[in-house]
């Protein structure tokens, strides 16, 4: 496809690496010639210089003939116009825009097809809130992800040892838990994957990714590690948009404070929440946290756009005694750095908002992409189409299908039925087919099985 991308940042730089990686024709557009030069060394793509929503310089990058547009400036306005220029001189096919002002989000009608003409709409906020909101409702969960519409989920954990698995193989997993469901989708033991197997051994350490209807999560998880009681108490540092969405969401199930220094920002924060507690000062003064009895919070969430705040903070919370430390962190090259260690759970807002735009990149009818082990590896929602003829997946066993290598089908979702994938089951036209790829070269292998043909023979 030929993409053209608007903004050098960290989420346009490591779009722009994901989709040139997988031999894309992209172009990125940026005002900061330096930015782009430091792209341009690393990937093998075209740079445009220049106000991305200028005619001319969308015409400069290849805009009359490119099949997307993705948009992720730090500005909403430059974004929204880039994504009307496109439409409107270059009839661009599709529009993605990053829009982070709720003033915007909340008006309806605004990104419809005769207004601001924008196919999708990301808002990495609340990308990165759904992400935190998850890990809070699953204690001990590394990632928690969620398929066909919430009925699946996968989710990370970190095998622990003593847990009842470690040290068993994964057949014994099923006869262990003969009334539940689930299919372990890639461990990855000392930063490498493994592909399971019913003989693989599961070792203390192991970051086990699994599948599992979402009634049954809570259930698998307790086999991999030890059950920790519900999160309760939560402290936020950051009253930003992030702060602000993850409190509004939880505070009415769960004790929440925001520690924020900005004075200003407090009294917005106070009005605008109803039983969260608001507290003014840095989220890295001792005193502070001894004052609110940080050794109580079972998760302190470290949420300003400051990384240096964000990880001083989240250390100081757990040598305070603060049960478990959840950390944002934009600067990619930290988050393997920091997480295992004192810090619990390191997030890095681009590589959860990637997923999202890579959902509208893929072939095929894809409707959902994430983005696992820092986008070394994807989990895909596929839907499959047609017949036994003209599909290479529709009429066919799980066992005939020819998945490519390092792939796996964790689940089909039919309907509302969720059934976790064994040999004998039979995929049908409409089934959502959840598949786990550990190397993102066969990613293109994955789009083709599920694109449907006139015939194949």
């Amino acid at each position: 496809m030929k993409i053209i991308i608007l903004g050098a940042g960290q989420v346009g730089g490591t779009l722009a690496e994901h989709l040139a990686r997988e031999e894309n024709d992209i172009t990125v557009i940026d005002t900061d010639a330096k930015k782009l030069r430091e792209l341009h060394t690393k990937l093998d793509i075209r740079t445009v210089t220049g106000a991305g929503s200028y005619p001319i310089v969308l015409r400069q990058a290849g805009c009359e003939d490119a099949d997307m547009l993705i948009a992720v400036t730090s500005s909403d306005e430059i974004n929204m116009i880039a994504c009307q220029v496109a439409h409107t001189l270059f009839r661009t096919p599709t529009k993605i825009a990053r829009v982070r002002a709720t003033a915007y989000l909340t008006r309806k009608g605004l990104f419809a097809h005769e207004a601001i003409p924008i196919d999708v709409l990301i808002s990495p906020e609340q990308v990165v809130t759904d992400h935190v909101r998850r890990l809070i409702e699953h204690p001990g969960a590394l990632q928690v992800l969620e398929f066909a519409g919430g009925l699946v989920q996968l989710v990370a954990v970190k095998a622990f040892y003593g847990g009842p698995l470690v040290g068993q193989d994964l057949a014994f997993l099923r006869r262990h838990m003969p009334n539940v469901d689930t299919r372990v989708a890639a461990i990855y033991r000392r930063n490498r994957p493994i592909i399971p197997r019913g003989d693989t051994v599961i070792e203390a350490d192991d970051e086990v990714f699994f599948l599992a209807a979402r009634r049954d999560i809570r259930a698998v998880m307790s086999e991999l590690r030890r059950v920790e009681r519900d999160f309760r108490r939560v402290v936020i540092a950051g009253g930003g948009n992030i702060g602000e969405r993850l409190a509004e969401h939880l505070e009415h199930s769960h004790q929440v404070k925001i520690i924020e220094h900005s004075l200003e920002r407090c009294t917005t924060l106070s009005e605008r929440l109803d039983r969260t507690v608001v507290l003014h000062g840095s989220a890295t003064s001792k005193r502070l946290l001894e004052e609110e009895n940080i050794e109580d919070c079972d998760i302190f969430c470290a949420l300003t756009n400051d990384d240096e705040v964000n990880i001083m903070s989240s250390l100081l919370a757990k040598r305070m005694g603060a049960k478990k430390v959840l950390t944002l962190i934009n600067n990619a090259a930290y988050v393997d750095l920091v997480q295992g260690g004192e810090i619990d759970i390191a997030i890095s807002p681009q590589q959860a908002t990637i997923g999202s735009l890579l959902t509208h990149v893929r072939r095929g009818d894809i409707v959902n992409v994430h983005s696992l082990r820092r986008g070394a590896a994807e989990a895909i929602e596929a839907i499959a189409h047609g017949d036994k003829q003209s599909s290479r997946v529709v009429g066919r066993t799980i066992r005939e299908i020819d998945l490519p290598e390092g792939t796996t089908i964790g689940a089909i979702v039919r309907g509302k039925e969720v059934m976790i994938a064994h040999d004998h089951i039979v995929v049908e036209s409409g089934d959502h087919v959840i598949l786990f790829v550990i190397d993102k070269r066969r990613i293109r292998d994955v789009e083709r099985l599920f694109q449907v043909g006139l015939t194949f023979f």
